[in-house]
């Protein structure tokens, strides 16, 4: 994936893991969005995966102690300054409801649904996840790269 337009979009369980040192599979991300960027890739996010970060970053079951509002805003402000972030549009919410007529999908599955109509608005094919098989449905719309793929 070296093309000068080549564009991928990064979930959260894979941006939350290059961005807190703390969590399993910290270097293998972090690579992983290095060589991607060593590559030309434009790397994108959503403001789903933001609010999806806040939650992360933020809850008692995902770190001990969670952090603070103020080091999570901190952190987004530098992942806004690093990811192209997609707007949430009228032309996404009608390429998730069109997705939710041909795949079979409910329940949180939605939030997986709503990353792929932003990428196939935003032109985006692939897609950087440890959640590959919730994903793995809409494989005929978009490339899938494994984090886990990636450990060495």
């Amino acid at each position: 994936m070296t093309t000068k337009d080549a564009r991928a979009f990064v979930d959260t369980n894979v941006l939350l893991r290059a961005m807190m040192p703390q969590m399993a599979l910290h270097k293998q991300a972090e690579a992983l969005v290095q060589k991607m960027w060593t590559d030309d890739v434009e790397l994108w996010i959503s403001r789903q995966v933001v609010r999806e970060y806040l939650v992360q970053a933020t809850h008692p079951n995902t770190f001990t102690p969670p952090l603070t509002i103020e080091q999570v805003l901190e952190q987004l402000e530098t992942i806004q300054s690093l990811f192209r972030v997609a707007d949430e549009t009228r032309a996404v919410t009608a390429q998730l409801l069109t997705l939710l007529k041909t795949y079979p999908t409910r329940g949180k599955q939605v939030h997986d649904a709503n990353i792929v109509a932003t990428m196939l608005v935003y032109n985006i094919n692939t897609l950087l996840t440890i959640n590959v098989d919730d994903m793995k449905r809409f494989a005929d719309k978009i490339k899938l790269i494994p984090l886990l793929n990636t450990v060495k």
